[in-house]
């Protein structure tokens, strides 16, 4: 009798559909939409398939908008380097959208061709500017190469040699010495250049010099990588090398600079945008009527001298970014390789 009951009793219980019913026509129709959109509710239930699509929807929409934000700069960038600021027509620029409306590009721009901000800033780029007086644009970007090429080179080489050392020698106090140069990271850079500015003075370096000596001394935060990356290499080669006689800069120079390539490399580049881009350095170290200012810096002198004509400056901006997008283009998979390799542990 008692089993009876119990079977009555779970055949008596209404459905899920008849359940739903019992609300009201508008509670109803609403949970339909919400089940439309992949969101279960007590009237309806959506399917999982229904709420993966949804979801995914969602995701792309938020990673587009997220693309947009990104992208759209860049594109701004480059179409206002065609603009027609010749006559100071700041203001048409300021309020372009997708395509500045006067462009070198219109059929009635007499002025020359439609790479006329181009052939501005290389030819006449600083012939207005107070500051440098006839300064060339070339220079500005000669001098960034020797900035971003000479410190880079030697400063990596320099931190991949500390990090060999941190890494694979066993030494007296190895691990503490390493955690107090990485402590130096907390210390902000900004904090420090007022000290730096007066000992550079003092050393007659307000030239070249002050943007490129101490960057040959490397990195910590270079040497912390690359010593993450020496972490997943086998002793065994090194103990090797030792038996077969070879010195620690033999074996450095012959299995780790190899071995270690790939991280050296994403380092370096990493290095190298950032040397590229250092415009606080230039501006506090190095005055402005010196011939030895870096590209973002004389960017800075030009724009002081093109106040009502910005498409050169804009132009100038398409030029320093160039090369950088060019290189984190051909070289993505290496740097974010190198860097998930980084988490390995001995």
């Amino acid at each position: 009798m008692e089993n009876n009951e119990m079977q009555n009793a779970v055949v008596a219980q209404p459905t899920f559909e008849e359940q739903a019913h019992q609300y009201s026509s508008f509670r109803y129709a609403v949970g339909a939409v919400l089940a439309f959109f992949g969101f279960s509710s007590k009237t309806h239930r959506a399917s999982k398939k229904r709420q993966k699509l949804v979801g995914d929807i969602f995701t792309y929409i938020i990673l587009l908008f997220g693309t947009f934000l990104m992208v759209y700069p860049f594109w701004w960038m480059l179409a206002g380097s065609f603009a027609d600021t010749s006559m100071g027509s700041q203001a048409l620029l300021e309020s372009m959208i997708w395509w500045p409306t006067n462009s070198t590009f219109d059929a009635g721009f007499t002025k020359g061709e439609f790479y006329y901000n181009y052939e501005e800033l290389f030819v006449r780029g600083f012939e207005t500017s107070v500051y440098a007086k006839g300064f060339s644009y070339w220079r500005a970007l000669g001098n960034n190469l020797i900035y971003s090429i000479v410190p880079v080179v030697v400063g990596v080489i320099t931190s991949a040699s500390a990090a060999f050392s941190f890494a694979k020698i066993q030494w007296i106090g190895r691990n503490k010495v390493f955690f107090f140069l990485l402590a130096a990271i907390m210390v902000p850079g900004p904090s420090i250049m007022t000290a730096q500015y007066a000992m550079y003075s003092s050393f007659g370096m307000l030239n070249a010099l002050v943007l490129i000596v101490p960057g040959l001394f490397g990195s910590i935060m270079t040497a912390f990588f690359i010593r993450q990356f020496l972490f997943g290499l086998p002793t065994s080669i090194i103990e090797a090398a030792k038996i077969d006689g070879a010195g620690y800069f033999r074996i450095f120079c012959g299995f780790i600079l190899p071995l270690a390539m790939p991280a050296i490399m994403a380092q370096g580049l990493l290095s190298f945008m950032g040397c590229w881009n250092n415009y606080m350095g230039s501006f506090i170290f190095i005055p402005n009527n010196s011939e030895w200012i870096n590209l973002p810096h004389a960017m800075y002198i030009m724009d002081t001298g093109y106040k009502n004509n910005q498409g050169p400056v804009i132009a100038a901006s398409v030029i320093c970014v160039l090369p950088v997008i060019i290189l984190f283009a051909c070289f993505q998979k290496l740097i974010i390789g190198s860097l998930m390799l980084t988490g390995s542990k001995e």
